[in-house]
Formats: structure tokens, sequence, C-alpha cells
């Protein structure tokens, strides 16, 4: 196995429908993690460049989809199929698709799903 540029772990978690939480697999993680498989397989850089994974829980939920990529040590949120391509054009150009790049305050759970996940709404 070729060791690759970037790993892509695309959280694939599924939480129980209505956790206040939400989950990324019921935001359609699994659809993009084929998606980015896909594609890169087209573009002739998944054996050498970029490998797609599926991963559990990245403990960003509110923000899912979400994409940890590494070695570059950033995350994606909030990640739609047509988010795709521009995403793989990305790291071919050697920049990131800075409107989807986590901001220090997407790590922060939001107050009012913490309070209906301790059941205090």
């Amino acid at each position: 196995m070729a060791q690759r540029k970037r790993y892509l772990f695309v959280c694939v978690n599924r939480r129980p429908d209505g956790t206040p939480k939400g989950s990324c697999a019921a935001r359609g993680a699994v659809e993009l993690h084929a998606r980015l498989k896909e594609r890169l397989k087209e573009r002739g850089l998944a054996a050498t460049e970029v490998r797609a994974c599926t991963s559990s829980c990245l403990d960003v939920c509110w923000v899912g989809p979400a994409i940890a990529v590494e070695p570059d040590h950033f995350m994606y949120g909030r990640v739609r199929l047509e988010d795709v391509d521009e995403i793989i054009d990305g790291f071919v150009e050697g920049r990131r698709v800075e409107r989807l790049v986590l901001s220090p305050d997407d790590y922060e759970e939001p107050r009012e799903l913490r309070k209906r996940a301790a059941g205090k709404e």
C-alpha cells in the first residue's frame, strides 16, 4: 500500500434519530465519502496522492458532515456533495477551501445543544 500525501477522514458516525447534535451520517456523509473516493479515483489521485477514509465521530456533529485533513491538521465542515470537486481542486492547486474550513468557534458545541443533551430545554 502506497503512503499518500493526504488523508481525508470523513465522519460517518450515526446517532439515533432525534439526537440534538444530529450526526454526520444523517446529513449525507456516507454518500459524501463515496463521491470523494469516486472523484479521487477518476482524477488519478487515489493511488498516490489522497486517500478518503471513513471515521467515527470527530466531535463536531453540529457542523457535519465533517472531514479531518491530515497531515495538514485542519477540518472541513458543513460539506455537501457539491463541494467535492472544489475540495479536490484545492488539493491539486495547493490550497484549502476556506469557506469550509472550521473556525475556532466551530469547535465549541452550541449552548442550546448542550442544554438539550442535558435535558434542560
